[in-house]
């Protein structure tokens, strides 16, 4: 970890650890949905055993304990009304429910952190597009997540446009 003589963490060390909380939080969205887990027992596996983890020679990076909290307990209370406004930027033929899960999972911490957080809208697409292109890379993804996150951003604060 990058830190200055204080001991203060820099700007660009903050970032990194955010951008990766975002990562974690999908990724333990997914694990959620897919193996039928309680927040608590998924953020409380994050923490222990993912952030600073070791795999295969590859160090994870540590990120941000409390924005990861917040976006996956944010995404968990108000899931239904994050879905219904994702519903309402697919197109009508494919609700939520029949998106990839990986989506699903992208686009309810980026409608957690657009709907209930100060980051700038701008800020959370650009960064769940990053997360998207992890996810996806060489595909049509980040373009689709890219406009769907862009429509909700415009529903969720729509001053900021």
């Amino acid at each position: 970890m990058t830190q200055t003589k204080t001991g203060a963490l820099s700007g660009n060390q903050k970032r990194k650890m955010k951008s990766a909380a975002r990562l974690y939080a999908v990724q333990a969205l997914f694990q959620m949905e897919a193996a039928a887990q309680s927040a608590t027992s998924v953020v409380a596996e994050f923490l222990d055993h993912r952030f600073g983890a070791v795999y295969e020679g590859d160090e994870m990076l540590e990120g941000d304990v409390d924005l990861f909290r917040d976006l996956v307990e944010t995404a968990v209370t108000y899931q239904a009304q994050i879905d219904q406004m994702t519903d309402r930027a697919l197109v009508a033929k494919w609700p939520i429910a029949r998106i990839d899960p990986t989506l699903r999972a992208l686009f309810r911490a980026g409608g957690a952190e657009m709907g209930h957080t100060q980051t700038p809208p701008k800020v959370v697409i650009a960064e769940f597009v990053a997360v998207a292109q992890a996810f996806f890379p060489d595909s049509k993804e980040t373009k689709f997540v890219n406009a769907v996150l862009d429509h909700m951003a415009r529903e969720a604060q729509p001053d900021a446009f």
